[in-house]
């Protein structure tokens, strides 16, 4: 038996039915199964039963039908164990009833039941939409905001279901209201109304509730608002992201990594960078037999015990195993610092240069960077092309927060901020390793291992090395600006140093003197071949770069 067939054997309701003056309603419509009709639901007789229809929103005939039963039938149907509302067998509900006219871009109250539906076009004249169930109010909300996008839905839960009514708001970018407090759990804003009047109900319709949004819009108020960057190294690291210290094999860079996160531990000057103390772990995933012998040698060459702050973990560990990241992180304290010491241990069966790979290890990488609240550093090495920067697929250096390249040319090694997302790429800081006697072996052998030193007197030949005389200054000032955008990996120089064109610096540097201008090619000549004497600036077959 169809809904439609049903449907046309009902007659009109009228204002008198029990269930419309129960609950203050009106028969605008529906129908009422006809007395005497053989009509039965879940075993019981439907004859006086008040029919609201389901039809779709786009209109058209009944698609089901939904049965209420006067408070006097509703009454004996519970006293058989069932409910006060039945649908027709056979005809599942598709679509709503609408309570008023819905007109597009006006506001829509979408109401479990018909009860609430009528009490909500009473307080505002707004459509009310029933969804003959919670469980139907996201489809119905869907279909709505699909038919009309400007419209504003508003979402009417019964108490207990206010939870889900925001989710869905959320999803179809509509309001909710909720019940005052005190009102048993599914109450709804009929019997608001009835008990505190319609006026009531209105001021609660008013009052409606937007989910937080996910992307919120800010203008230029809103951004000086905002805290500034919380650094960790001052210039170098941030408090929070993700970072990375790379650079060729045999360059320092590990034994650079602990200087840096013993600095970090216990808050202390770092290379004269201002350092905001937070706990550290550093994850030793490569060289783990000799981490003990730089701690050592630390310790030996700064006469104090590594700080309390810094704690190792020696065990292996996979970015790419999600129980590892889990696991890890449980251990690690709020805010704190962890280095991953090499990236390629912490990812043995990954392909760096897939794209795919590089992908499900930045993953990993944020998501234990999430976990801790702080910052997640990368030791990594630099391909057999140490000019082109981290080894690896680029996705990696673009995925950085800040980035600290370490590169060596025979005994000179020295580090440089070669990215930093809201501070200024540095210059370069030159250090050695200073070998420490740590005792002998069980053979007599001496034990020795390394530790970090800045290296002043590289700074001092620096300070020798200021240029003679007005055009060599004029000429170095111009020429600085332009090694920023230099190119790298030019036969001669140093590796990932900066290089320009010596013809382009001539061209460049020459419009800044003050002599003749059919002087000045050959004074910048002159002036250049002074700065390269100094060892100021270093020239091979055609290119210049900053010593």
């Amino acid at each position: 038996m169809g809904a439609a067939e049903v449907w046309e054997r009902c007659k009109a309701a009228s204002p008198s039915h029990g269930y419309i003056l129960a609950k203050r309603g009106v028969p605008d419509g529906l129908r009422v199964v006809p007395a005497g009709d053989p009509l039965k639901v879940a075993g019981l007789p439907m004859a006086g039963a008040l029919v609201v229809p389901v039809v779709p929103l786009a209109g058209g005939e009944p698609v089901s039908l939904q049965f209420i039963g006067a408070p006097e039938q509703a009454a004996a149907w519970k006293a058989q164990g069932k409910p006060s509302k039945l649908n027709l067998p056979g005809s599942p509900v598709s679509g709503g009833f609408v309570v008023g006219d819905l007109r597009p871009g006006d506001p829509v109250l979408i109401c479990e039941g018909i009860g609430q539906a009528w009490a909500c076009w009473q307080a505002t004249g707004c459509a009310a939409v029933v969804s003959f169930g919670a469980g139907r109010m996201k489809a119905v909300a869907t279909e709505l905001r699909e038919r009309d996008p400007a419209a504003r839905l508003v979402l009417v839960p019964d108490v207990g279901k206010e939870a889900q009514a925001e989710a869905i708001a959320r999803e179809v970018r509509g309001e909710w209201v909720q019940m005052p407090d005190g009102w048993p759990q599914n109450s709804d804003v009929n019997d608001l109304a009835q008990r505190d009047g319609i006026e009531a109900l209105d001021a609660l319709l008013g009052a409606t509730r937007k989910p937080e949004q996910r992307f919120k819009l800010l203008g230029g108020a809103d951004l000086q608002a905002l805290p500034s960057l919380a650094w960790r190294v001052r210039g170098v690291l941030p408090a929070l992201g993700l970072a990375a210290l790379y650079g060729p094999s045999a360059s320092g860079k590990s034994f650079l990594a602990l200087d840096m996160a013993a600095a970090i531990a216990e808050g202390s000057r770092w290379f004269d960078c201002r350092v905001t103390a937070a706990p550290v772990v550093y994850a030793a995933l490569e060289g783990e037999a000799g981490f003990r012998l730089r701690v050592q040698a630390w310790e030996q060459s700064k006469a104090r015990k590594l700080p309390q702050g810094l704690r190792m973990v020696l065990q292996p560990f996979k970015l790419t195993d999600a129980d590892d990241v889990r696991d890890l992180a449980l251990v690690v304290p709020a805010g704190a610092v962890v280095f991953l010491d090499t990236l390629n241990r912490a990812a043995p069966t990954a392909d760096e240069n897939s794209s795919r790979d590089m992908g499900e290890i930045l993953e990993a990488a944020k998501a234990l960077q999430s976990l801790t609240g702080g910052l997640v550093v990368l030791v990594h090495h630099t391909g057999k092309d140490s000019t082109k920067g981290l080894r690896g697929h680029s996705s990696l250096f673009a995925a950085m927060d800040a980035a600290v390249e370490v590169s060596r040319d025979g005994d000179r090694r020295e580090w440089k901020v070669a990215k930093s997302k809201d501070g200024q790429d540095g210059d370069a800081q030159p250090f050695r390793l200073d070998v420490v006697a740590l005792g002998l072996d069980a053979h007599g052998d001496e034990i020795t291992s390394c530790v970090v030193q800045a290296d002043e007197q590289a700074d001092e030949v620096r300070r020798v090395k200021l240029p003679q005389g007005g055009n060599q200054r004029l000429v170095l000032e111009a020429l600085r600006p332009m090694f920023k955008d230099g190119q790298i990996g030019k036969p001669g120089a140093p590796p990932l140093r900066p290089c320009i064109a010596l013809e382009a610096a001539i061209l460049a540097a020459g419009a800044r003197l003050t002599c003749p201008t059919d002087r000045r090619t050959e004074r910048t000549r002159d002036a250049i071949t002074g700065l390269v004497a100094r060892g100021v600036l270093g020239c091979n077959e055609g290119w210049l770069w900053l010593v």
